[in-house]
Parts: C-alpha cells; sequence; structure tokens
C-alpha cells in the first residue's frame, strides 16, 4: 500500500483473521469464513452503515479465493463500464478458470436499468456481484437481482471494536493516544472506523500530537464537517423542511445545494420531499404530490449529477406551494382514536354480508350508500378528525 494513502486504506485487513467485529460472519464457522475455506464463490449483497467493512470484506473474498477484483463506485459506474467488465470475465474464465468478482459501492445508487443490464450475468456465473449498500436493499435493487444475492446485514462496530482499531491506527502512525482522546474519537465516528481513522490522522498531520483539544480543532476542517449520518446531516435535513414549510426558496435551494455538494444521497432527500408534500401542502395543491413522486422517479432514473436539476424544480414548486395540514391532522387524530380505543366494533350497517347467516344476524342491515351518518363505532360516534379551512 502506498505511504501516502489514508491510513483507513493502509489499515484494511488483509486477510478474514484481521478483520475486527462482524463476528456473526467472520467468526469460526460463519458464512463468509466458510465461502473462503471452500472457494464457493457467490453473488452476495453486503447491508450496513458507512465504515463497517463491506469493501474490506469483498477485497478479501476475492483475494482469498484467488477470483479477479474489479471495483466500480455505483455514483461514476457507466452500463458500457460494466459491459466490459463482463466480456474481460467471460476471458478470464474460459482462459483459466478463474472467476472475477466485480464489486459495486452505493449498489442502490445505480437505476433499475442499471441493475437490468447486468442481471443475466450474474445469473450465468459470468460475473460474481458484490454490492455494498447503506440502504435496505428491499427497497433499492430490483428483485430479480436480490432473489440471486445473499444479503449479509454487517452491525454497527462496538466501542471495543474501535478501541481496537485506533489502537492499531496510533501503532501504524507511531504515535500515542491519550484515553479522553480515545474515547472522543469513539464518540465522534458515530460506529464509523474510516471516521476516526480520517480525523486520527488529520490531527496528527496538522498538529504532531494528538490531544483531546487537537483533535477538536481538526475537526473543524471542512472535508471532515458533513456525516451523512450524524448531527450536521439530520440539522441540515430540518433546515431544508422548515425552509420548505416557510415558503422560503432561497433558503431551501441552499439547504439541498449542501446537501448535494456533500455527496447526500439523493433518493433520501427525494423521499423527504414526497413526504412533505402530504404532510405540509395536502389539499392545498394536491398535484404536489404527483410532482414530488416525478422528482424521486427522476432521482431514481437519471442519479447524478444531473438529477440535481430535478431536486430543484421540485423544491421550488414545494415551496412556493401553499400549505395545509389539514389531512396530516385528520389522520393523526384517528390514529390516536385507534390508539386510545383499540378495535371497535364496526357498525353493523356497514359490515360486508357475503353469506344468508350475516344478513340474517344484521350485517350491511339499513345500509345507504349516500347517508350522513357518522359510521363511525358506537364509541366515537360524532368524532370529526378533517377540518377543511386551511391547517398551518
Amino acid at each position: 500500500m502506498n505511504d501516502s494513502a489514508p491510513l483507513a486504506d493502509r489499515m484494511r485487513p488483509r486477510t478474514i483473521g484481521e478483520v475486527v467485529g462482524q463476528q456473526h460472519l467472520v467468526g469460526r464457522d460463519k458464512p463468509l469464513t466458510k465461502v473462503i475455506e471452500t472457494g464457493n464463490l457467490f453473488s452476495i449483497i453486503f447491508w450496513g452503515p458507512p465504515g463497517t467493512g463491506k469493501t474490506t470484506l469483498a477485497r478479501i473474498i476475492s483475494s482469498q479465493t484467488g477470483a479477479s477484483f474489479i471495483e466500480y463506485s455505483a455514483v461514476s459506474a457507466k452500463k458500457s463500464d460494466v459491459m466490459a467488465v463482463v466480456k474481460a470475465a467471460r476471458d478470464l474464465l474460459k482462459a483459466n478458470g478463474r472467476r472475477t468478482v466485480l464489486f459495486i459501492d452505493e449498489i442502490h445508487r445505480f437505476t433499475k436499468a442499471q441493475q437490468d443490464a447486468f442481471l443475466p450475468y450474474v445469473e450465468d456465473g459470468s460475473i460474481v456481484l458484490i454490492g455494498a449498500t447503506t440502504e435496505n436493499p428491499s427497497f433499492e435493487v430490483i428483485s430479480p437481482l436480490l432473489s440471486r444475492c445473499r444479503v449479509f446485514v454487517l452491525e454497527p462496530l462496538s466501542s471495543e471494536d474501535l478501541s481496537k482499531i485506533i489502537n492499531r491506527g496510533a501503532d501504524e502512525l507511531g504515535v500515542r493516544v491519550a484515553e479522553e482522546a480515545k474515547e472522543y474519537l469513539i464518540s465522534f465516528s458515530s460506529n464509523d472506523a474510516r471516521k476516526a481513522l480520517n480525523l486520527l490522522e488529520e490531527t496528527l498531520r496538522l498538529y504532531q500530537e494528538v490531544s483531546l483539544e487537537n483533535l477538536k480543532l481538526a475537526l473543524q476542517s471542512k472535508h471532515l464537517r458533513y456525516d451523512r449520518v450524524g448531527d450536521d446531516h439530520y440539522d441540515t435535513v430540518s433546515a431544508f423542511i422548515k425552509s420548505l414549510r416557510a415558503s422560503n426558496v432561497d433558503a431551501a435551494l441552499y439547504y439541498l445545494a449542501r446537501m448535494v455538494d456533500a455527496g447526500e444521497d439523493p433518493l433520501f432527500i427525494a423521499r423527504r420531499m414526497v413526504v412533505f408534500a402530504s404532510e405540509d401542502i395536502g389539499m392545498a395543491a394536491p398535484t404536489a404530490l404527483v410532482v414530488a413522486n416525478g422528482v424521486f422517479r427522476a432521482c431514481e432514473t437519471i442519479g447524478y449529477p444531473e438529477c440535481q436539476e430535478n431536486l430543484a424544480h421540485g423544491v421550488v414548486y414545494l415551496a412556493k406551494a401553499p400549505k395545509d395540514r389539514a389531512a396530516y391532522n385528520a389522520y393523526m387524530a384517528a390514529l390516536a382514536d385507534v390508539k386510545g380505543h383499540g378495535n371497535l366494533p364496526i357498525p353493523l350497517s356497514i359490515r360486508n354480508a357475503p353469506t344468508k347467516l350475516m344478513k340474517d344476524l344484521g350485517y350491511g342491515r339499513g345500509y345507504e350508500k349516500y347517508t350522513r351518518e357518522s359510521l363511525l363505532p358506537e364509541e366515537i360516534k360524532g368524532h370529526k378528525y378533517y377540518d377543511s379551512s386551511p391547517q398551518q
């Protein structure tokens, strides 16, 4: 490994025995250990938080089974890239029986069409696909591809795991890390080993000593500030939604730009917009939900960088749309009754009556299509949830 490579890369385990954490996968007689021992390769989806070892495990599996390893990020990979890999993999397999592992990082960012493109080659064994994702693959990976892969869930690293990794990093750098500084690194990392090692190395580079004070100073470095699973992530999303709610177009666009520039998943942003369209705009402009769903679909189909224009279009529309929370408030009031009263008996007049016995028991008796009666269970009859006047 090049000495100029980041510490997290230089520290990357080379064998399954060096892996810290994920013992449910790499311990004795566990699935990934068995894969390496038997050489029985199959396609895999690794699902787990950032910095838990998804890329590392893919590289180890490839290396220790003697397979060729090709890595792409779904953010930048094109269909033509995948087709070139398939051709090379087929040639290699035909020439000497060596298999090829195609590792796709952030596979959830591949569009459905891109995933469809390499499905046949996973199915016929031309390539062994290993995908890594922080998102639930049930929603982000197409069903035919998912059914041909084993999904392994990676757990967040424990404090003990992170402590071991930080100690190894300190040894690699030849530096001593005080206990309070180590605790701060563990807390800051949010279970992400890469974050802990990056901050450790950055602090030493800037201040030549790793202390609690120097760690906090180094954390002000711009490239370390936005964390997709940390406080800045949630603060920015919160500011984005509140700007939309206030109909402040400029602020909403600014916070959108911050998220996009930091590499936030466009589908995460678009999902928040879909929720906002019903929760905060609702019946004041029902087409807002159509627009928001259109933005989500565009992000899903096109991806970065072009879909940032779709996001901007949707943000301007949602910010400028009139706001009405009546439908949302009404549903929450109805939900409160459900939780408070449980499953109350449904009035007989509106029950389904598919059999003679049920009709004899009074099911459906007295039902009028256009009745103005409450139709709610007796215990909450007359309750009103929806107020058609605009609700802010």
